[in-house]
């Protein structure tokens, strides 16, 4: 095991009463699940699932005398740099949530690094954020908003067409991914990741579209009610493209204007 960090909100000071403990062991070779039954059977739990594989490697439990939830997250030393030199040195774009990972690193506090090797990647984080990724952020997931023809709004369009709920409620959740990625780009801040966002971008962002919080309010209102949602979504869009135009971009091609 190289390195144990703890992560999330609660490590962040930003956490609730709902917040979990979010813990990453970084190692290179899985640790026996034998061992981390033991050592939940030792910490004594109401619950607990372990060796998850929904998504990554993780053992999740609920703490006996506190209640509170445990998350333990298992990454690869070699897997989590791929990750970052992504974006810290090829300022390759997803769509959306392109640099959580960097956030959930710099955010971290090391609670064992057995070669100094978790304290070199987060020196390393500590990077200004390149102007080549923020532009293709910008680029990439504007984009996918509305202004090409399989973008999210047409798709939200056509599903509608069709009363398609659930093809609605996929495309709805794409849209509002990418929609924050170009935000927090825009604002060289680091993507949080997918928990109160809105929040999140108030307290962090200093250029926001007109009146962000009310209009993603009255859009989600209407995709709830299949009321106006199309005149919702391109009045979103629409004040995203504004803030973009004062930003120095041009929201027919997503790139930087000149």
């Amino acid at each position: 095991m190289e390195a144990v960090a703890w992560g999330g909100s609660q490590a962040a000071a930003g956490g609730d009463r709902l917040s979990d403990i979010d813990l990453y062991v970084y190692a290179a070779a899985a640790i026996p699940l034998a061992a981390r039954e033991a050592l939940v059977a030792e910490l004594r739990s109401s619950r607990a699932d372990l060796n998850l594989q929904l998504w990554d490697l993780g053992d999740e439990w609920y703490d006996a005398d506190t209640g509170l939830e445990v998350d333990v997250i298992y990454w690869e030393p070699a897997w989590i740099e791929s990750q970052l030199d992504r974006v810290w040195r090829q300022y390759q774009a997803s769509l959306g949530y392109t640099t959580c990972f960097w956030h959930t690193l710099d955010h971290s506090q090391a609670l064992y690094d057995r070669q100094g090797w978790f304290a070199n990647l987060q020196r390393q984080s500590k990077q200004p954020y390149p102007e080549t990724l923020r532009r293709a952020i910008i680029a990439k997931n504007h984009a996918a908003l509305r202004r090409v023809i399989p973008s999210y709004a047409h798709q939200i369009e056509k599903a509608c067409q069709r009363n398609d709920l659930v093809s609605l409620n996929h495309r709805v959740a794409a849209l509002l991914a990418s929609y924050f990625d170009v935000i927090f780009a825009l604002n060289r801040v680091l993507h949080p990741g997918e928990k109160r966002l809105i929040e999140r971008a108030q307290a962090h962002c200093a250029r926001l579209p007109l009146d962000m919080g009310a209009q993603l309010s009255a859009f989600l209102q209407a995709v709830c009610s299949m009321d106006d949602v199309l005149q919702r979504t391109n009045t979103l869009l629409d004040n995203l493209d504004d803030l973009l135009r004062q930003e120095g971009f041009d929201p027919a091609t997503s790139l930087p204007l000149g």
